[in-house]
């Protein structure tokens, strides 16, 4: 289990969550630019020291502001994929992947560092340099050497984003099959829902340093408690006044003209959210 706990300023708005991230789950948080939520991931990695908060991970405390308790980076055992993945110019791809490595010869890193390629199908590029590189094969040797210290929890910050569309499909299909087969809890932070909703068990939508609203993304698109999250799922919200229909339903009259039917009683102004999904287009009789 990871357990988060922050607080912090940030600019115009305070950073104020906490979260719990099973293991072997993934918890995805979602949001716009800005809203804090890469700042997470670099509290947990103790890259980001903030006013009050607490890190607590497996059996070890990462951070305890009250108890004055901050590991250093290095004594913490996550693994971090970066949102442009940092791999080192001048090192080779094993190298890259091996540097995190603390036990063993030089020949033991290798080697575990060559089955860890060899697990993300990229064996090939081990004596390769990052620059010649694809996207897909960066993502990949990045989650290679984020595993390497066989972590207690893995950050993903923004990690298919750097990938043009064509890969990026491929890449997320890829990425939910290797975190299928983790056993630490993963704490993903994306600016694109439907990201979010295909590699996180679970979504905190994330706005102005705070989870409005967290759940699986179906509920989240079902019964979005605000505007805001009905927009960043994906739907468009209409106003308009709601009057009793038949059978227990809602007959809403929209501002902008039409009538829709809600099976969600109501009366008086309301939000309405519209997803593609549920538009049908008839012809006339």
């Amino acid at each position: 289990m990871l357990r988060v706990e922050a607080s912090t300023q940030l600019g115009a708005f305070s950073l104020e969550l906490a979260v719990d991230v099973p293991a072997g789950r993934c918890l995805a948080l979602a949001g716009p630019s800005g809203a804090g939520k890469s700042t997470v991931l670099r509290i947990v990695a103790g890259l980001v020291r903030p006013d009050r908060g607490l890190v607590h991970c497996a059996q070890d405390t990462w951070l305890d502001t009250e108890r004055n308790v901050h590991l250093l980076p290095e004594q913490r055992r996550c693994g971090y994929v970066f949102q442009d993945y940092a791999l080192w110019p001048h090192l080779r791809v094993w190298q890259n992947v091996a540097y995190p490595m603390r036990e063993g010869s030089r020949r033991e890193r290798r080697a575990r560092a060559r089955a860890l390629l060899e697990r993300f199908g990229v064996l090939r590029l081990a004596d390769a340099r990052p620059a010649t590189l694809s996207g897909g094969e960066r993502q990949r040797v990045a989650l290679a050497r984020a595993l390497a210290r066989r972590p207690a929890a893995l950050l993903l910050d923004e990690p298919l984003s750097a990938l043009d569309a064509r890969t990026r499909a491929s890449a997320t299909r890829e990425l939910a099959s290797v975190m299928q087969d983790l056993e630490v809890p993963v704490l993903l932070v994306t600016h694109d829902f439907a990201e979010a909703a295909q590699l996180g068990d679970e979504v905190g939508i994330v706005d102005g340093g705070s989870i409005v609203q967290q759940g699986s993304a179906s509920d989240l698109a079902a019964r979005p408690r605000s505007a805001f999250v009905a927009d960043f799922t994906g739907a468009v919200v209409l106003t308009g006044t709601a009057r009793p229909g038949p059978d227990g339903s809602s007959l809403i009259d929209l501002d902008g003209g039409g009538t829709v039917t809600s099976t969600d009683p109501g009366e008086g102004r309301v939000a309405v959210s519209v997803y593609p999904w549920e538009i049908a287009v008839a012809r006339g009789a």
